[in-house]
């Protein structure tokens, strides 16, 4: 053979492995198995060797492993990009409504104007405007930090990339969504499962042009942070974005009334089907600024909007099993295995029996016809049973009372707050010495929302945990590469790509920490809120030590039922041993905590009895914005209690008893009045 043949041999070949790459890791998409890649690298080591005079910079013999390609950068949002409450039913929007009118302190007849939009299901982006220009785009990510897709919004016709009015604010950043017509998508000649995941995958590109074939539109409906915005309403918001040059949804309306509000939905959802982009629902926004301003918000939603989602969609099926699924918190699920059907465009064969007293409540049995219900994003259930339809010899399903996983007794637990038996049946054993528990321990531990490890996802946990590789979360951090690469399916470059991933992973924040750990009744807020309280790591773990866990009550948001979860989280041993461990391991960050300016600043406050004009509610954000700290429980380290209309007393005489200032509402209002 020649040497210009041997030359374009080699070249092809490290052509076809950079094609491989480019899959690999920019698509995540591998097109060929590990075995075919590395048996294409040693092809070209071989070649290498043979004949000097072939060099590559792509060579695998000058690249050890490969970095995988970086996501796009991400970037904060300036103002967070929050969830929405959902109401399913007239109650829920009554509810919603009340909890408003309680807020703000006012009677029951008072009229609130919603500004009513339906809800698109496509992707949320934020643009943001400087001067009139598009600078950048940003996906929403997990509400505080999203992805920097500027180059893919900018190819969607319907975003102003200049805008010149005289009355565009300064600096804006204008929300919406992203999404793609259902003509179009029909169109659309790629393999997309809906509209949805073909904007999603579209954003997502790393090739702009690639995204530019795509035929997205963008809608317009909010702002986030904003410099030089004079408006007042959403509804003359919405005028304003039509007159810069954005798109809004054609459906919009003004409406006061919660039965105004119901015809608008039946009107809608009539329209659905003839639309020509899909909607879930119709998201309710007070109208007026002001009242938005004063409302604020819980969580991650805002108290003023509510998404009311449309009916659910509903199928006939035969249940062909019953599965007891063992969780983290060793709560058994009884899930049905059902004869798979079409909901609502989902292909369902799984539903949730929720627990034991339901399935006994609605007697369910193997073999039934039952209605499965489906709304939304939330999981299947089965309604009801078509008793005429059961079989003879159908008998009652008997729920477990051994572990299915390690044979200890399972448990109803007697919650000592509602004097009841729980719902759930528990297995008994401690977490890691019952295999169900401990693996979905550790696929907990690796989550999106807790270390959130690429290529470690629940079935290699599974796999690796059943192999003996990890048995605790630290277990994690020194994996033995060299009996993964020997194990089916995995190749050098995978097991790279894991360790990789895995190392990145070694820095995480105490909040994500925390919740991590997967203590029972703390989820991700909760994590959030103790992070805040304890700071550091140090701080968490030491608190074991101090056994004065009724001081986590000052943290408003942690009640009894959380205190006693993180006490039995730190009276078991291994969970102890874990930390030490993790600490060795990892970078656990500290939070910092952005200490509010105020008169009121290290003050805390607590309300007893009820207040006139104002909720307790809005006297919180009031305090919280001065600088203050609102807490639930009576302590020591409490300095004031606010004592209204038929306080309780046992606050009252304890709060006298350690010397607490008692101050009443207009008292506070008077600190209040000085601090603005």
């Amino acid at each position: 053979m020649s040497k210009n043949k041997i030359e374009d041999q080699y070249k092809e070949k490290i052509k076809l492995l950079n094609s491989y790459n480019k899959f690999y890791y920019e698509k995540s998409s591998p097109k060929v198995s590990d075995e075919e890649y590395d048996k294409l690298k040693q092809e070209i080591l071989y070649l290498e060797d043979k004949f000097n005079f072939l060099k590559s910079n792509n060579s695998p013999s000058k690249i050890v492993g490969y970095k995988p390609s970086k996501n796009f950068e991400k970037k904060l949002h300036k103002t967070p990009m929050l969830s929405l409450l959902n109401a399913f039913s007239e109650e829920d929007l009554v509810n919603f409504e009340k909890r408003i009118i309680n807020y703000l302190s006012k009677n029951k007849n008072f009229e609130i104007s919603y500004s009513a939009e339906p809800k698109i299901d496509g992707i949320s982006a934020s643009l943001n405007y400087k001067k009139g220009k598009f600078l950048t785009g940003l996906s929403r990510g997990d509400g505080k930090e999203g992805e920097d897709i500027t180059q893919n919004l900018i190819t969607i016709d319907d975003i102003p990339k200049n805008i010149l009015s005289k009355d565009f604010p300064e600096e804006i950043d204008i929300r919406g969504e992203v999404f793609i017509g259902n003509n179009d998508f029909k169109k659309l000649k790629e393999k997309f499962a809906n509209p949805r995941n073909a904007a999603s995958g579209s954003l997502r590109q790393k090739n702009p042009e690639e995204t530019k074939k795509i035929p997205l539109k963008f809608i317009a409906y909010t702002f986030g942070y904003q410099r030089g915005l004079n408006i007042n309403t959403q509804s003359d918001f919405l005028l304003k974005l039509r007159e810069w040059g954005f798109k809004t949804n054609p459906l919009n309306k003004l409406i006061t009334g919660i039965k105004n509000l119901l015809k608008n939905y039946d009107t809608v959802e009539k329209q659905r089907s003839s639309l020509d982009f899909d909607i879930d629902g119709i998201v309710y926004k007070i109208n007026d600024f002001s009242i938005q301003k004063r409302l604020g918000n819980v969580a991650n939603a805002p108290r003023w909007a509510v998404a009311h989602k449309f009916s659910s969609n509903k199928g006939i099926s035969e249940i062909l099993d019953i599965d007891i699924q063992i969780g983290r918190t060793g709560a058994l699920t009884p899930v049905a295995k059902i004869k798979p059907i079409n909901i609502g465009g989902v292909v369902v064969s799984n539903a949730t029996l929720h627990n034991e007293d339901e399935i006994y409540r609605k007697d369910i049995r193997i073999g039934d016809i039952v209605t499965v219900e489906r709304a939304g994003d939330v999981i299947p259930h089965i309604l009801s049973v078509d008793f005429k339809k059961r079989k003879k010899n159908s008998t009652q399903f008997t729920f477990p009372t051994k572990c299915p996983s390690c044979g200890s007794k399972t448990i109803k637990e007697f919650n000592t707050i509602t004097k009841k038996k729980d719902a759930v049946r528990r297995c008994s054993s401690e977490d890691y010495s019952c295999e169900k528990i401990s693996i979905e321990k550790l696929k907990h531990f690796v989550s999106k929302e807790a270390f959130n490890i690429d290529g470690l996802g629940k079935k290699i946990v599974e796999n690796f945990w059943n192999l003996k590789l990890i048995k605790y979360p630290q277990d994690i951090f020194e994996l033995d590469y060299e009996k993964i690469k020997k194990l089916e399916g995995w190749g050098n470059l995978s097991v790279e790509n894991l360790k990789y991933s895995i190392n990145q992973k070694k820095k995480i924040s105490l909040d994500r920490f925390i919740y991590s750990l997967g203590i029972r009744h703390i989820g991700l807020e909760n994590a959030k809120l103790l992070a805040k309280y304890f700071i550091s790591f140090e701080k968490f773990k030491n608190f074991s030590n101090t056994n004065k866990y009724e001081y986590l009550l000052n943290i408003d948001g942690i009640g009894e039922t959380q205190v006693n979860s993180i006490k039995n989280f730190f009276l078991n041993k291994i969970n102890l041993q874990i930390l030490n461990k993790l600490h060795k391991v990892l970078n656990i960050k500290n939070i910092m905590v952005a200490q509010k300016e105020g008169l009121l600043k290290n003050k805390s406050f607590l309300v007893t009895g009820k207040l006139e004009g104002i909720s307790r509610a809005e006297v919180k954000s009031l305090i919280e914005n001065n600088g203050g700290t609102s807490v639930s429980t009576v302590t020591k380290k409490l300095n004031y209690l606010i004592v209204g209309f038929k306080p309780t007393r046992r606050k009252v005489e304890y709060a006298k008893e350690l010397k607490i200032a008692i101050i009443t509402q207009e008292e506070l209002l008077k600190m209040l009045d000085k601090a603005s």
